[in-house]
């Protein structure tokens, strides 16, 4: 028997050392915080994904009171750009999120396990890795794919 660490590289970044793209995109999903419907967790979540045509797809997450009715911000923003723009590639995501306390988290907050498969099969659709921007209150964490989100998943390039 042996152990195997699973190490996740993750760059914290301040806002000021994000590139205009980077800061673009993180802004797309803090402004996607707007549309978030989230009257039984008040927890809300913004997702913004950029595009290879250089579009940006917003969703934010949408709750409802049959419960699990509702969907998350990131799956709102990728099954959106893959409804409307079929075939052109992800390039970049960023999410952001405001805590129940009303104020952007302090921590950024990473997807849940359901919006990370379904963004790594739009990675997989990319034929590249995705680079995922987690917005917090003070630093934004870099990763470099979705697949670093979701160790030992099954996806071939």
């Amino acid at each position: 028997m042996k152990d195997i660490e699973i190490i996740t590289p993750i760059k914290a970044m301040t806002y000021a050392e994000l590139d205009a793209t980077e800061r673009r995109l993180v802004e797309a999903a803090q402004a996607a915080l707007k549309g978030s419907y989230a009257p039984y967790s008040h927890f809300k979540v913004g997702a913004a994904i950029l595009l290879a045509n250089g579009e940006i797809a917003t969703g934010a997450n949408q709750e409802n009171a049959a419960y699990p009715s509702g969907t998350c911000a990131e799956r709102s923003a990728c099954y959106w750009a893959g409804a409307n723009y079929p075939g052109v590639a992800f390039e970049m995501i960023a999410i952001a999120a405001i805590g129940t306390d009303g104020f952007p988290t302090a921590q950024p907050t990473a997807p849940c396990g359901a919006c990370r498969q379904a963004l790594l099969e739009y990675e997989k659709l990319a034929g590249h890795h995705v680079p995922v921007l987690l917005a917090g209150a003070e630093e934004v964490y870099r990763l470099s794919s979705v697949q670093a989100l979701l160790p030992l998943a099954f996806i071939e390039f």
